[in-house]
């Protein structure tokens, strides 16, 4: 019946004899299974070299197909359930289904389904069976994908407060290239809207015809008008998702530009602006991301409270200014161009071994910006303060304030620490950020837009672990892989332990928020892997890495065996085993090199997922 079906399809391209390698290609595509142009050609040449031609007959095309499609692993499991090797009958897929895919609800309907949507060969699907053909469809398909089918749309609570989400987050959003010289660009934004990123930023400078710009600051990064990138972000807002957006304001303009951009947020995003609260009654906690689907939030300093933003709300405040006053550390991204009063600070310390008192010193300014008023209308939930310690947050924030953090900020100040009194445990981090919410930035010292490990961060609970986009790396393919989870919506409900305001969970001691989960990996074959740079055919000499990123206790990396001159269909069967102490923290990173040398590997593939989207089978 197979061959029936193939001849079926392919003898009118054969009506001449004969096809090249691209007549090759045009019915593979027919055929409808993927395949990679370059495997395809090597296989087609080492055919038609044997007869010194370019093209090739009927047979020789099925060879190609069987050697392109057809894998030995795939058939080896399939005759383990069909008796005649030929078809699999709804009962025979059943048992596949349960004891190879851990689908312990299959049945008859679920079966009737797979081989109506798979099996191609129109006489095997009336009879409500599978063949081959269509048991590789299906093995091919997402259905069979290693990422949970249920993960692919939102399925988590979108109801509890913002701070209880990791959400997917952007720096510097405008640059493509480096931080010092490199192009601001708007597909800066439209890339990062339809990878699922939910906050992205904003630098807004003063430009000329009294047209605010972005760019970085006092660097030579070219500079694109404001209302065009809030004109992108209006087009590109919820095409991934429908969940808020929050666009992270750096503000240096002047009160008279700044005007002029809460004209262009309020002309160009609408209604989709969020410029009250969410009901009538006392807003207590943040809104939900449920509460605020399709809404776009500015985060941004700003004066006063939700309630006095309220009353100013039908004044007109068109040309009045409000200023901030605050007392600021020295910290990489900030900028000079402020009115900026300095004071001074003696502390001594002494040691016990010391005699005499050692003297530290201190530079604190105490900043005042003006903000023009109308700016104030646009930061519901969302007002920015500046990070003092733990301590002053728990005693002195409001539930809708929030902080952008350095990555290093604690490094810098572990001096301080002893002095200050400053509280930097894990503990107290965690619940800081079960209250608030907490961004994070690279350090201003990654000038090429490199990025720093964002595990570390959502480990103990910050929900804008924000990265640079443009870079790829380990740092992005975590974040691609973590933010896949939920149906790509850009929210991630965080674990119980990092929502509970009561928890003591800490990274570095799990305890008895320890629920180890074992996890055995079998690595069975390759397909069409891309082929090493230093080979001219398709070869390569591939190894998988499988990596664990979570909790310090949960961080491993295990390697397979090197399969020799074969990245078209490399064997492996090898199984590694894990424990894992904190899955919901957990990513699985798979990583397929080529060995070029003994110290020496390439990089050919990757794929990164939360643990917990895992599927079994």
């Amino acid at each position: 019946i197979s061959h029936t079906w193939f001849l079926s399809i392919i003898q009118n391209e054969f009506r001449t004899g004969k096809i090249d390698l691209d007549g090759t290609m045009k019915l593979l595509e027919k055929l409808q299974m993927p395949f990679d142009f370059i495997h395809v050609k090597h296989v087609f040449k080492k055919t038609v070299d044997k007869r010194k031609a370019h093209t090739i007959n009927i047979e020789d095309f099925r060879a190609i197909y069987r050697t392109i499609v057809h894998k030995p692993e795939l058939r080896e499991i399939f005759r383990a359930y069909s008796p005649n090797c030929k078809i699999l009958a709804d009962t025979q897929l059943i048992e596949f289904l349960r004891k190879e895919q851990y689908e312990t609800e299959a049945c008859e309907t679920t079966a009737l389904e797979i081989i109506l949507k798979y099996e191609p060969i129109e006489e095997v699907r009336k009879r409500r069976q599978m063949s081959f053909e269509g048991f590789i469809r299906y093995m091919s398909s997402e259905d069979c994908s290693i990422f949970k089918n249920n993960h692919r749309t939102v399925y988590q609570d979108m109801n509890h407060p913002l701070c209880d989400y990791f959400i997917s987050s952007s720096h510097n959003t405008y640059l493509i290239s480096d931080q010092l010289i490199g192009p601001s660009h708007l597909w800066g934004y439209t890339s990062a809207l339809l990878k699922g990123c939910r906050c992205l930023e904003i630098d807004c400078w003063d430009g000329s015809n009294n047209e605010p710009v972005v760019y970085h600051g006092h660097t030579l990064t070219s500079k694109i008008p404001f209302h065009s990138v809030i004109q992108v972000i209006d087009k590109y807002a919820f095409v991934a998702s429908d969940y808020p957006i929050v666009l992270s304001l750096e503000n240096h303009c002047s009160p008279k530009q700044q005007e002029v951009m809460a004209d262009y947020l309020e002309s160009i995003l609408g209604d989709k602006l969020l410029t009250s609260t969410t009901g009538d009654t006392v807003v207590t906690q943040l809104p939900s991301p449920e509460a605020l689907k399709f809404k776009i939030l500015v985060k941004n300093k700003k004066v006063g409270t939700i309630e006095e933003s309220m009353l100013r709300r039908n004044l007109d405040s068109h040309g009045e200014t409000g200023e901030i006053s605050e007392f600021e550390i020295i910290s990489d991204e900030d900028e000079t161009d402020e009115k900026v009063f300095f004071f001074f600070f003696f502390f001594s310390s002494k040691r016990k071994s010391e005699r005499r008192p050692s003297p530290f010193f201190f530079f604190f300014f105490f900043v005042k910006t003006k903000i023009a008023i109308i700016f104030f209308f646009f930061f519901f939930f969302t007002k920015s303060e500046k990070f003092v310690s733990f301590e002053h947050s728990f005693f002195f924030f409001f539930f809708f304030e929030n902080n952008s953090i350095g990555e290093d900020l604690f490094t810098n100040k572990v001096f301080l620490t002893k002095v200050l009194s400053f509280c930097f445990s894990a503990k107290e981090f965690v619940s800081h950020t079960s209250r608030f919410i907490t961004r994070i930035y690279p350090k201003g010292t990654r000038t090429n837009s490199s990025n720093y490990n964002p595990q570390e961060f959502w480990n103990v609970g910050c929900q804008m672990v924000a990265l640079n986009f443009q870079t790829p790396g380990v740092q992005m393919e975590l974040q691609n892989g973590k933010f896949l989870d939920n149906g790509g919506c850009g929210y991630i409900l965080k674990p119980e332990f990092l929502r509970n305001r009561s928890s003591t969970f800490t990274p570095h001691n799990v305890g008895r928020y320890s629920k180890p989960m074992s996890l055995s990996i079998r690595l069975i074959s390759g397909h069409q892997l891309p082929p090493s740079n230093l080979s001219k055919t398709n070869k390569a000499d591939p190894l998988v890495q499988i990596e664990i990123y979570g909790v310090p206790e949960d961080q491993v990396k295990k390697k397979s065996s090197v399969i020799k001159s074969n990245a078209l269909s490399p064997r492996w069967d090898e199984t590694f085993s894990f424990t894992v102490q904190v899955p919901e923290l957990a990513l699985i990173r798979f990583c397929v090199e080529d060995e070029i040398s003994l110290v020496a590997n390439e990089f050919l593939g990757q794929y990164t997922l939360p643990l917990l989207s895992l599927s079994k089978g």
